[in-house]
């Protein structure tokens, strides 16, 4: 069994946490001081837009944007769930929503259920992106360490992670003795698997009395504001992924460590001694070689052990994945080889989805295979890897191209978004014009300004790259242009401009 660890870096602008896999990183969760966790935050909101043409609504929570709720986010019986705030009826206020069947839904219109003005309670579902607000919903869910309970729908239901049929059942009998009547909907997670009754009962509880308190406070609060923050970045990390089989937690900051350490003697008594303080003065990092990954999980281009490759293009709309042979050529046939190239990058792009946390539509271009079995094969490798993510994927079959489509829950800003800026010179294209397309563009400024030289010469200022080239490469272009102007023409590089910059002045 691989080796597991979780690697946290804590400060006061940035904690970066990182887990590891045999040494290998295999999923990094950055949280910054100006953009802390809001995703599970909860708030008392008010409506400052209904858009019936889209079915949906914005909603101001007090953040920099305003919040985005679907209709099919918006609880069917509205009223009853604002009355939670305004009524003192205890009663009233441990009545759920009834869960809405498809039909229901399709017929629900946003303009019948919201106006401006109405405030209403809303938590974070996805956080903003880009230029996006945050995607937000009126049913809310409050994970706990075994279950996650949703006080506005009556539903029971089991993880889809966890696949045994008879731990399952077991799991939804549990839950249905022990859920209060009237009191929502209760989903066992992944963690919840081998748990005693016991367990789900301490945790209803825990979650019941939080969901009351959330009530009371929205009674007593003004929208737009805050009503519940979710856990720190670590706490969540320690709650939703630290199980038996991660051997430690190393954290490098002392009120970090303290504050994981009283959390986890809380939730797993037994598995406190499994976090480490760290106190070397080398960064943790770099001890632990995670800079030096991090800093490849940035690049475009990942080498697989063979000597193939994968090339990863992070659009706006989808991401694109090209999958190269590159120096490995195999020692049989080619199908072989091509099989082998496939199956390593499989395992190479399940992990780097992870690492990079791209979400959204997926697009993985294999290299072609003659045999459809073979393509069998990758698509069920790629279907088990995915087991290993904890965000919800969902695959399609490989095209007669050799296409594999994939959906990948999204919910917060991948790897790049967060670390990288689009290119202030490129704009994001990832490329620059080449020399000899500068020096067209220079021969065509000359001869829009020949006519106002009069027998004067002209200064061309460029780049120090392009002035090279024109006299060296393009000593062709620069006789061209003397030879049209028919005056003195001089170069001045300028170490300063960018290689697409350029000015010609009429002296």
């Amino acid at each position: 069994m691989a080796r597991k660890e979780i690697i946290t870096n804590s400060g006061k602008d940035e904690t970066r946490l990182a887990i590891l896999e045999d040494g290998q990183l295999t999923e990094v969760v950055l949280e910054r001081a100006q953009s802390r966790g809001l995703v599970g935050n909860i708030y008392k909101g008010r409506v400052s837009r209904v858009l019936p043409g889209m079915q949906s609504a914005f909603v101001d929570i007090g953040l920099e944007r305003d919040g985005f709720l679907y209709v099919s986010d918006v609880l069917a019986d509205i009223e009853q769930f604002s009355s939670w705030m305004e009524s003192d009826d205890e009663e009233d206020a441990h009545k759920p929503s009834k869960r809405r069947s498809r039909r229901a839904r399709e017929k629900q219109r946003i303009e019948d259920l919201l106006k401006k003005g109405d405030e209403i309670l809303v938590q974070i579902s996805k956080a903003p992106l880009g230029t996006k607000g945050a995607r937000i919903t009126t049913n809310v869910s409050l994970p706990g360490r075994f279950l996650v309970y949703m006080p506005t729908v009556d539903h029971v239901g089991v993880s889809r992670k966890i696949p045994d049929r008879s731990e399952r059942n077991r799991l939804r009998k549990i839950i249905r003795n022990i859920r209060p009547k009237n009191a929502g909907g209760l989903i066992a997670r992944t963690a919840a698997t081998g748990q005693s009754q016991q367990d789900f009962q301490d945790d209803t509880m825990f979650l019941i009395e939080a969901w009351e308190e959330i009530k009371r406070r929205s009674e007593e609060a003004k929208a737009p504001s805050v009503i519940h923050k979710d856990l720190s970045v670590l706490l969540r990390l320690l709650r939703d992924v630290f199980t038996d089989d991660f051997d430690r937690v190393v954290i490098d900051d002392e009120q970090e460590y303290k504050r994981a350490k009283n959390f986890v003697g809380q939730l797993q008594p037994t598995m406190v001694e499994k976090i480490e303080h760290y106190q070397k003065k080398v960064p943790i990092f770099d001890s632990f070689k995670v800079q030096q990954q991090l800093d490849k999980a940035l690049e475009a281009k990942v080498w697989l052990e063979s000597g193939g490759s994968l090339v990863i293009d992070q659009a706006e709309a989808l991401v694109a994945i090209d999958i190269n042979t590159g120096k490995y050529v195999g020692k049989r046939r080619l199908e072989d080889t091509v099989l082998k190239t496939n199956l390593e990058a499989v395992k190479e792009i399940a992990r780097q989805l992870r690492l990079r946390d791209m979400g959204g539509i997926i697009v993985i271009d294999f290299i072609d295979m003659e045999q459809k079995a073979n393509e069998q094969k990758v698509l069920n490798s790629l279907v088990e890897e995915l087991k290993k993510d904890r965000a919800k994927t969902h695959v399609l079959p490989m095209s007669d191209f050799g296409l594999i489509q994939l959906t990948r829950q999204r919910v917060k800003q991948s790897l790049e978004r967060i670390m990288l800026q689009s290119c202030p010179y490129c704009s994001g294209r990832g490329q620059v014009k080449s020399v000899d397309t500068i020096c067209i563009e220079i021969l065509r400024e000359v001869r829009r300004l020949k006519d106002e030289l009069n027998g004067n010469g002209i200064v061309i200022r460029t780049s120090s790259s392009i002035a090279t080239a024109l006299q060296q490469s393009e000593r062709a272009m620069l006789r061209q242009i003397r030879s049209e102007v028919q005056a003195p023409v001089s170069l001045l590089p300028d170490g300063q401009m960018h290689q697409e910059q350029f000015e010609v002045v009429c002296l």
